[in-house]
């Protein structure tokens, strides 16, 4: 199934945009007042935390934009979740499927974390941090509230990772919550965060 959307994705963008729609319609309809009383768990968990994290709005598109923009070639090499200009990023605001989180540190976006769901309860997550803040922790609580979120929904959250990705292979290498499912095509894998007494509060 993973490969046929990825083929679709990338070879067929107007069958891709009506399933994405019809998949964002769907979420919406399942698990939007769920999603929203999950989320307000999850943040309030972590709002002890020397940054604030919350659920991104369209009035963000800005701030998401000047740190996607900031980030250097190889820091992007493999983080591709959409398209990064100030017009791709509103319409990926409108995706209800989607959604789109961010790390604040004194009122400035150093971080952008997500969840894309798809309504069969699986969803993908990723991360960025900006390069001043790596090493402080963000991550580690970003991944926190990404799985919270995908677990309490009753999702299986899963990724991609790619064996060349040295920096991203190393930092889940003491990860208790990652389970690495198959090899995929271009030396990819397909990975999922499960709960285990490590991950367990």
């Amino acid at each position: 199934m993973e490969k046929l959307l990825i083929f679709i994705k990338h070879h067929l963008s107007f069958l891709w945009k009506i399933i994405e729609f019809g998949n964002g319609l769907l979420f919406s309809l399942l698990f939007k007042k769920k999603l929203a009383r999950v989320l307000q768990g999850v943040f309030k968990e972590q709002a002890d935390q020397a940054c604030e994290y919350r659920k991104l709005e369209l009035s963000d598109t800005e701030a998401l934009h000047k740190l996607l923009e900031s980030q250097t070639e190889s820091d992007l090499k493999y983080f591709s979740p959409h398209a990064f200009n100030s017009d791709a990023l509103r319409k990926q605001f409108a995706n209800r499927a989607f959604l789109m989180m961010g790390a604040f540190a004194d009122e400035r976006l150093i971080g952008y974390f997500f969840l894309r769901f798809f309504a069969n309860r699986k969803c993908f997550v990723g991360r960025l941090i900006d390069t001043d803040s790596r090493g402080k922790g963000i991550g580690q609580i970003m991944n926190i509230i990404m799985y919270e979120t995908a677990w309490r929904l009753g999702f299986r959250c899963l990724s991609t990772i790619s064996n060349n990705n040295k920096a991203v292979i190393g930092a889940h290498a003491k990860n208790p919550a990652m389970v690495v499912l198959k090899e995929l095509p271009n030396e990819y894998l397909l990975v999922e965060f499960v709960r285990t007494k490590q991950t367990e509060k």
